[in-house]
This record gives C-alpha cells, structure tokens and sequence, in this order.
C-alpha cells in the first residue's frame, strides 16, 4: 500500500477543510485526474492524483481539517514499502505554473481533526461523562484535546451552547491577527482629506489607490518587507497594493499588482476581477500573495478612523473612512465640503513618526489635489 499525503499548497498554508471528493473508494484513477477540492484559507485547490492507481481508502470526509503532510488517499500497489511522487499542483487558472513535490510515506493513522489518537484516555472519559460531543471541542495548537478543554467546552454549552471551531478563512484570520498583533509594534496616525475638487463622478477607490502609489513614491520606508527575525529590510520593486476585501466568509486581500505603472482603467478593470474572483472563491493563492502595502477601504460600510492590523512582513496599512459633509475653513470662508478620514497606521520597529507623517501628508495632498 502506498499513502498520498495532503502536499504542501505553498503560500505558507499548513492546513486545509475538505470541500468534495470527486472519487470513491475503490476507484481506479489515473496521474493527474482530480482527487478532492479542498479549501484554504485563501482559495479552493483541486487536488490531483500523483500516480495512476486504484484508491482503498480516502482520509477524511467534507468537512475535516487536514494538514500538511497528513494521509489524503491509499493507493492498492502490491507494495509494502513506501515512496515519493513528484507532481505539479494547480488550481485551474494556474495550471502549470506552480510545482510542489507530493510525498507519500507511512501513514501516521487516521488524520481527521478529532481522531482517536488526537483526544487523550482522560478527556475521552470526561467526554462521556458530561455529554460533551468531541468534535465541538476545538483542540490546541498540538491538535489534541485533554481534559481542560472538554471541562471548558461544558461549561459554555451550559451557558451558551455547543462551541464552533472557527474555519476556512476566519480560522486563519485569527491566527494571523494574532500573530501580527503579538509582533509588530503598533502606531497610527490620522488626517482629513478635502475632496471638494473631485467631480461627482469621481472614482473614489481609484484615487486613493494613486494617492497611495503618490505617497509611496515619496516615502518609500512604508513600502518595504521587514523580516523581524533577521531585522532586515527588504525594498520591492513595484507598489503592491492589497486591499481589503470582506466576504460572508471572512477577510480576503487580493494585491493589485504595480500601481504606480498603470492608468486608472486599467486598475479599475484589475481590481473589478480580484473582487469578482474573491466573491467567486476562484482567486489563484498567488493574486493574494505579495502585497508591499495595503488599504482598507472600510469607510464604504461605516466608520470613521480606525487602527487596522499590520500583518508582517508589510509594515503599513491605510484605513479610509466614510466620507461626510464637513464645516471646513477655506480661503478665509466656512464652508461646506466632503471630507475624506484617513489613518496610517504602521509598524514602529521600523518606520519613524516622521516617515509616516510624510507619509500621510503626501496622501492627503494627493487626494485634494488629483490633477
């Protein structure tokens, strides 16, 4: 028997929900038919077959959480000893471009979320005892429940029902903004922008794309990789812009690509497909990858200010609140005029508050005076 292991989907992800198997047990498949969609936290990948063969077993069913080098499929070969395959993994958009080794070896046993071997004797005990179902009862970061955790899970099933294991995307959001937030040291700043020279037709979330490409050009220390292991910077070519993009499913950040080189057509036309693709759940993980800087453009929905979280290795993210109708001083006269919120805030490891006041001043003079 030879194991196929779930390979690694690159990116960084080490964990992955089944979506679909699009095969049963018991199948003959051949290299490269499409075994099972799983989901991450930033796309859905169809995992293809490495060898042609025929499948005694699957691991897992729609639902469970796999990861990364984890049984995925048994193949019946004849032969005792394991192996390795090398493979190419692709999603459809991306076929051929990306390639990851898939590796099969000795199975660890059964690798759903809650398996046997993932709950201790005692907590299995104290399960029974107290009518708690284990598969409510999320684990550690070692994966295994003990005790303390199904005595927890009672206790708030007693006051606020059965608990739900956060998944696919808000899973991995919550790991990474805590991450972010135990690394980089947080500050922000803020500022008003007078958009009273805009036309009415104006295309909001494109000029604050080119007013940040503006500010970037002039304050390049927030368009910058800081990797706080080594404390090293590194300084991208292009202006990588990720934007925030909010989902039923959680937070995705597709990265427009080089916005200091291109026209506002050309980045409207990119942004309307990165949505379409987020909305869609068919984005490539590569379009999500590699952003130097980001906006949150979190004023369409509500709010004024906010201090949004830096996720490393950008240093700096750009907050847009909701435009209002403001009582302003203008040459010498109260008057009337839209005003745009803005914060920086960024990482105090290594940007200065005089970087970033630049930073947010050149923004601002871009935005107020778009030609």
């Amino acid at each position: 028997m030879r194991y196929f292991k779930l390979p690694d989907l690159g990116e960084g992800l080490q964990e992955a929900e089944i979506v679909e198997w699009h095969v049963r047990e018991g199948d003959e498949v051949s290299v490269d038919q499409v075994l099972v969609s799983v989901e991450t936290a930033k796309a859905v990948v169809e995992v293809p077959s490495p060898q042609d063969g025929v499948l005694c077993k699957l691991f897992g069913e729609p639902g469970d959480i796999l990861h990364i080098g984890e049984p995925l499929v048994e193949f019946e070969t004849g032969e005792d000893e394991a192996a390795t395959v090398v493979g190419t993994l692709s999603t459809a958009e991306d076929a051929g471009v990306q390639e990851d080794q898939f590796i099969i070896g000795a199975p660890p046993g059964d690798t759903r979320r809650q398996a046997t071997q993932n709950v201790s004797t005692a907590a299995k005990r104290l399960a029974e005892e107290l009518g708690v179902d284990l598969k409510s009862v999320p684990a550690r970061g070692d994966r295994r429940v003990r005790p303390q955790d199904v005595e927890r899970a009672h206790k708030l099933d007693q006051s606020h029902g059965p608990a739900e294991p956060l998944r696919r995307v808000r899973r991995a959001m919550a790991k990474n903004m805590s991450r972010a937030r135990a690394e980089v040291v947080h500050v922000s700043i803020f500022e008003d922008a007078d958009l009273h020279a805009w036309p009415a037709d104006a295309d909001a979330t494109i000029r604050l794309v080119l007013g940040i490409a503006h500010a970037c050009t002039m304050e390049p220390a927030l368009n910058v990789w800081f990797d706080g292991e080594l404390l090293a910077l590194r300084s991208p070519s292009h202006i990588d812009l990720g934007i925030a993009v909010n989902t039923e499913d959680g937070l995705f950040v597709p990265v427009l690509r080089n916005i200091a080189g291109r026209s506002p057509e050309d980045l409207r036309s990119g942004l309307d497909r990165l949505r379409a693709d987020v909305q869609k759940r068919t984005i490539p993980p590569k379009e999500m990858q590699g952003a130097t800087i980001t906006l949150s453009n979190f004023g369409m929905l509500g709010g004024r200010y906010a201090t949004p979280v830096v996720v490393p290795p950008t240093v700096a993210i750009i907050g847009a609140g909701r435009r209002r109708e403001e009582v302003v001083a203008f040459e010498g006269e109260v008057v009337v005029h839209p005003v745009l919120p803005l914060s920086v805030t960024f990482d105090h490891r290594v940007v200065t508050g005089a970087e970033a006041a630049r930073f947010i001043s050149a923004l601002k003079a871009a935005l107020e005076n778009p030609e």
